[in-house]
């Protein structure tokens, strides 16, 4: 027991124990005289203590005071501490009461050191939630998960529930303060803020500066300016700007805010989006002002908004000020682009080159592409480059590169004809410049982009000249100038060197797919439609996202009549594509052939959702209705389409139809009008003109319209023979004029048929004898088309001025027609007619052969008139005994 150290005997705190005490060797319990004799008297059975005292811990223990020295403690019987010298040996300090052991072992009790068998311990105590500080702490973390959610919604685009989000958050922060202020806990409250960071958006123009709240000092202010923060936050993101602007009004204009000019930038942007440029420059100036030299970067780009501003307001010089000193302190991609736009709008050439060779000259920092490729065959590293090789910020590398060659190529073919003389010049310069910069591929495309300069010029011949000396280039530029040389050729209908120059894009890169797809079409054009698939089809497995190439398929698969695969080809277009009016008409017209009219019109329906204006759509739409026997729905679309493209013949035959069907003869002369001055030399729209006239009951509009028809085609045997009908009954004296002049047609008629008939005779005769005569031929043709067959001319003399009615019913009929027995009008005809000269004397005296005089009416038979009264009888007619004229008669 001679290591043993008492509490009043130690003067160093941390001594001993490093040294091994023997008395906690629970080995050597069995020997240790002073424990066993703990063990069989009151020292195991002592009460626990009662009291305690100064600098002792619950549990008896002593406690250290502050000068670093044990404070010995008695027990409540008066009784030495184990760890006390008694009799002169030394016991080791023990607790106050012992753990377990009492004499109540020698009896047979069960060992119990941890008090298990008095059952479980009672329920913790229930928080009090009806306290004022509870309540403070639970609105506390309510308004802190309602900031929260808020934030996360706009994260995800919800920017409506965000901002409900932000107003309950508002709200639950009032009651909050209400709680303090009735728990009287208002000193708590104090104007010291302090801003730990800002987060910095930058849109396509502008910069966007938030600031977060710290939470480190006065908490409950904080608080409240992050809900007020995150509420000015969403009215903006919801375009709701005046209550915005009052919110961040709130934060700034406290003094203390020693952060709040960064709050100034998104005032600034509110005014922009508002086109208040004024107030936006002068906000932007004021937060430059307030923003210390050491945020260099966010000063930049609150200079490059105001230059934008600048530039919106047409003051370029100002802008071109701002943009200077950007490109001189941090130069950027944007801000080089933005700088040439200003000198192009002054028209500077030489500052347009010099700020050109800056663009070029912006370093990307991005490292070299050659640290992605495996260096070696240590697995270990190409996995390391493989996952690095995709990662997010080799993304951002790709696409800040993809960025930059955009700018550089729109600066270029912006500057290219206003730097030099030419544009070819202009081109060539920078072609020059870009060689001599790290975006040496740009050169190429550039070359590229110089002949499509030339196409919309519509200067052919030197872009084909400027795509051909690609064809010595490497094999990606010489695949892209190949296949649009193949598009051009394509144009210009030279399919041979169409194919010629696709087959070279192939041969350079066969995972073109424009390549394959310019081969797929010069294989279309000469039908072989089975073979143009298969190219559409490569394309697809080169690149499924392939539009043009999925198009083309369908229309294949359409030639080739395999409708149902056509269909799928542009429903997957169309889940593509979904406002493209191409496919939607192509749908529409599969359905049409498959037999669906309902479909197809749905389908149509979505086009003109599209393009409201189409004229052949709503034809489209007219004829299907028609076809489903929709006549008011049919009539409705071609007028639509009738009003957007007034020279459809097909449209106005349709709708002059409509209008005769219905009895409308005067509306439909208009339409008809208009078909004979788009068409001055086909007589079937004149001679419908003439007829409506005439069914209308103006007979001298018509006789004078077929006078003019006469004078423009003499040889025409219809008009003809309506102007010996309305001479005839309207009892002028030009019949006998008409008349001579139809038999003359009549006789050269005959003449042509006889050669035509001669002419096929001696055709057979020489095909049968196996002779060719050129000159024979040659009158065989000409015969041919100038002169048709008897049977023929009597059908065209029916037919030929009969509009294409699209399912109407003749309208009108022919003399024979008519009811001949009750015709006083044909007899007295017949009698006139005999004096008319002969068929075999075509130019002298009459023959008592009779003039055939019949004709039928283009409209169609004319629909019986409505009777307005019973019929009398037969005796109480005044004019039965009188024959009455042809002129009192009725049409």
């Amino acid at each position: 027991m001679e290591n043993v150290h008492l509490a009043v005997e130690e003067d160093d705190l941390y001594s001993g124990y490093n040294d091994y005490n023997p008395t906690f060797d629970s080995e050597e319990l069995e020997n240790d005289v002073g424990f066993q004799q703990a063990v069989r008297t009151s020292h195991g059975r002592r009460p626990p203590m009662t009291a305690k005292f100064p600098g002792t811990a619950i549990g008896g223990r002593p406690l250290v005071s502050s000068f670093g020295s044990r404070i010995p403690m008695a027990s409540s019987m008066g009784r030495p501490m184990t760890g006390a010298v008694q009799d002169g040996s030394a016991r080791p300090m023990t607790a106050v009461r012992a753990a377990g052991y009492s004499s109540s072992l020698m009896r047979g009790s069960t060992f119990d050191p941890l008090g298990q068998s008095k059952g479980p311990a009672p329920p913790l105590e229930a928080k009090n939630e009806d306290t004022a500080e509870e309540k403070i702490k639970i609105l506390e973390k309510r308004v802190n998960d309602l900031i929260e959610e808020s934030c996360m919604a706009q994260s995800i685009g919800a920017l409506q529930l965000a901002l409900e989000k932000a107003k309950e958050a508002g709200r639950k922060e009032r009651a909050l303060i209400r709680q303090r202020e009735t728990s009287g806990q208002t000193e708590h409250i104090n104007l010291d803020l302090t801003y730990s960071g800002e987060v910095i958006k930058q849109g396509s123009n502008m910069t966007t500066v938030a600031a977060s709240i710290s939470t480190q000092l006065h908490w409950q202010y904080e608080q409240r300016k992050a809900v007020l923060l995150n509420l000015a936050n969403q009215y903006a993101n919801n375009e709701m700007y005046p209550e915005a602007l009052n919110s961040y009004h709130v934060l700034v204009k406290n003094k203390m805010f020693t952060n709040a000019g960064r709050l100034k930038v998104n005032m600034a942007n509110i005014y922009f989006k508002q086109k208040n440029y004024p107030k936006a420059i002068k906000f932007y100036r004021m937060a430059l002002d307030q923003i210390s030299n050491a945020h260099k970067e966010l000063r930049i780009k609150i200079l490059q908004n105001i230059g934008v501003v600048f530039v919106r307001l047409g003051q370029y010089s100002d802008a071109i000020t701002s943009f200077e000193h950007i490109m001189a302190e941090s130069p950027n991609i944007k801000t080089g682009f933005n700088l040439i736009l200003c000198y192009y709008a002054i028209g500077d050439r030489e500052r347009m080159k010099k700020a050109f060779q800056k663009l070029i000259s912006v370093p990307l920092g991005i490292d070299d592409e050659d640290k992605y490729i495996p260096a070696s065959d240590e697995p270990s590293a190409n996995m390391v480059i493989e996952a690095i090789k995709n990662d997010k910020l080799h993304q951002m590398e790709r696409d800040l590169k993809i960025l930059a060659e955009k700018y550089i190529m729109t600066a270029a073919k912006l500057i290219a004809p206003a730097i030099e003389t030419s544009f070819a010049s202009g081109f060539d310069w920078c072609v020059e410049m870009v060689k001599c910069s790290q975006y040496v591929e740009l050169a190429n495309d550039l070359e590229i982009n110089k002949a499509i300069t030339y196409l919309r010029q519509k200067d052919f011949n030197q872009a084909v000249e400027t795509l051909k000396t690609f064809e010595k280039k490497d094999s990606r530029v010489k695949s892209a100038a190949a296949t649009n040389l193949s598009f051009l050729y394509f144009l210009e209908k030279d399919y041979d060197q169409a194919d010629r120059y696709a087959d070279l894009a192939m041969n350079a890169d066969r995972y073109n797919p424009a390549a394959l797809i310019n081969k797929g079409n010069t294989v279309f054009v000469k039908k072989d439609y089975e073979k143009a698939a298969e190219f559409y089809k490569e394309a697809l497995r080169n690149d499924s996202s392939c539009t043009e190439a999925l198009y083309n398929l369908g229309l294949s698969y359409e030639r080739l009549n395999r409708l149902e695969e056509a269909l799928d080809c542009f429903l997957k277009l169309h889940s593509i594509l979904r406002n493209g009016a191409e496919v939607m008409y192509q749908l529409a017209h599969l359905y049409e052939q498959l037999g669906d009219p309902q479909q197809a019109i749905e389908w149509l329906m979505q086009v003109i959702s599209a393009t409201p204006t189409d004229p052949h759509v709503l034809a489209k739409l007219g004829k299907l209705h028609d076809d489903e026997g929709d006549k008011s729905q049919a009539f409705q679309y071609y007028s639509e389409s009738f009003r957007y493209f007034p020279s459809n013949i097909d449209v106005i035959e349709w709708l002059g139809a409509y209008y005769i069907e219905t009895q409308f003869c005067e509306k439909a002369i208009q339409y008809f009008e208009r078909a004979t001055l788009i068409q001055p030399n086909c007589v079937k729209w004149q001679l419908i003109v003439a007829s409506c006239y005439r069914r209308s009951g103006n007979y001298q509009k018509a006789l004078d319209t077929y006078k003019e028809i006469h004078r423009k085609f003499p040889e025409n045997v219809e008009c003809l023979r309506f102007l010996v009908r309305l001479s005839t009954d309207m009892g002028l004296k030009e019949v006998q004029e008409y008349a001579t002049k139809l038999k003359k047609v009549e006789k050269m008629k005959e003449l042509r048929e006889q050669r035509v008939k001669s002419g096929r005779e001696n055709s057979a005769r020489s095909r049968r004898e196996g002779s060719t005569g050129s000159a024979g031929e040659s009158i065989v043709s000409t015969s041919v088309l100038t002169s048709p067959k008897k049977s023929d001319v009597t059908e065209n003399a029916k037919a030929e001025p009969q509009p294409e009615r699209k399912q109407f019913s003749p309208l009108l009929d022919s003399d024979s027609g008519r009811s001949s027995s009750s015709s006083s009008k044909g007899e007295r005809l017949s009698a006139k007619m005999r004096s008319l000269p002969g068929s075999n004397e075509p130019y002298e005296a009459s023959s008592p052969k009779e003039l055939d005089a019949s004709y039928v009416d283009p409209l169609g038979p004319q629909t019986d008139r409505p009777k307005t009264g019973a019929k009398k009888p037969a005796d109480d007619d005044d004019f039965a005994d009188e024959d009455l004229g042809d002129d009192l008669l009725p049409e």
